[in-house]
């Protein structure tokens, strides 16, 4: 397992009211370019929603999705008795070790998430039916999602991260279940666990204990935290 770097306080001098002695300075033009000054960023997920939460904080973002064999991935950590949260580590880097071996001058971000009830993870449901036994099992209980995010350059993991969320659903219908699948099956097809927590999916929970980012699959805070301190991004 690489090293997981940590990130250090940086004390900043106060500054006043205005950073310039002319505090009528049209600061438009100055603000267009910070925003932009970044290195390349590479997302190794063909996920919509993670893609749109890096756009939304301010960074240009290029998609290459990893084909990696997930399912392969899984199956041996599992053989081995892997936690969950090694799993979808695991999972992050072989999407970035991937897309980095052919960008190494880029920051390659890799990304999984695993959902887990016990010792048991749970993978993308591959049917509607699936999807039913899915949420039948932990209709009533409690489960966490893991959002790993694993970071790639010059070919090398740079900072790796896993983001834990504690979930509950309620004692849902059986008639509710089946007019919520067939609403939402095209949705959540993609969605380990059967449910998009943005969309109708809330309304099979009872509580929920964590970072929503880290619930959307992406640790978003931590990542623009450790950009910010390195330089990668304007801060």
């Amino acid at each position: 397992m690489s090293q997981t770097h940590k990130l250090e306080t940086i004390d900043r001098p106060a500054q006043g009211l205005y950073p310039s002695p002319n505090p009528y300075r049209d600061f438009t033009a100055d603000s267009h370019k910070v925003i932009h000054m970044q290195d390349r960023i590479i997302l190794a997920s063909g996920s919509d929603i993670r893609a749109q939460l890096l756009r939304n904080a301010g960074l240009e973002v290029e998609v290459i999705p990893a084909r990696v064999d997930e399912e392969a991935i899984r199956a041996a950590l599992e053989m081995e008795e892997a936690k969950p949260r090694d799993v979808a580590d695991a999972l992050a880097e072989a999407k970035a070790r991937k897309i980095s071996a052919k960008h190494p001058d880029a920051i390659v971000i890799g990304c999984d998430q695993v959902l887990a009830m016990g010792t048991q993870i749970y993978a993308k449901p591959a049917t509607p039916e699936d999807a039913r036994a899915q949420l039948m099992a932990l209709r009533n209980q409690p489960h966490q999602l893991l959002s790993a995010a694993v970071l790639y350059k010059d070919a090398e993991p740079k900072w790796r991260h896993v983001g834990v969320a504690r979930l509950r659903m309620h004692n849902f219908s059986d008639a509710y279940l089946d007019d919520y699948l067939s609403r939402n099956w095209e949705s959540i097809r993609h969605s380990v666990g059967g449910y998009k927590l943005e969309e109708e999916g809330v309304r099979l929970f009872s509580s929920v204990q964590g970072d929503y980012f880290t619930i959307l699959g992406l640790p978003l805070v931590e990542l623009l935290a450790y950009l910010g301190v390195t330089g990668s991004i304007a801060s």
